[in-house]
């Protein structure tokens, strides 16, 4: 399994003092089947606890998924601040999930290269446990 963040959710991570272990944790609770919501092709949403506190007061992460391949963090808000998606956001991210999931090996390295997505390094221990 490989993990990314775009370079929008990095900013947002670094703001908000997201660590990559904490991005690595959601998606291996996603590998394991603890996915908080499945928003349909390839789209899930995984919360991650604000540094110090619990996940139910933290923050809500968009998640381009497929199991024991790729998930990419697409976006991210905190509780408080939205509640939801809207129905036109919604399907713009899935229409963006089934992009990128689409990508090969060889896409996700060019856009890595050209510093659009940035590879998050998960210990394959961390995703199993």
């Amino acid at each position: 399994m490989r993990v990314f963040k775009n370079g929008w959710f990095q900013k947002f991570a670094r703001k908000e003092k997201i660590s990559d272990a904490m991005l690595c944790e959601a998606v291996a609770r996603a590998e394991r089947g603890q996915i908080d919501a499945d928003l349909g092709a390839g789209l899930i949403k995984q919360r991650v606890a604000r540094p110090g506190a619990g996940k139910s007061g933290g923050f809500r992460t968009l998640v381009f998924f497929r199991a024991q391949t790729r998930a990419v963090f697409a976006f991210g808000f905190a509780k408080s601040d939205m509640a939801n998606l809207d129905a036109g956001d919604e399907a713009y991210m899935k229409k963006a999930a089934k992009l990128v999931l689409g990508f090969t090996d060889a896409q996700m390295k060019a856009e890595v290269d050209a510093g659009r997505m940035l590879e998050v390094k998960c210990d394959d221990k961390d995703l199993q446990e």
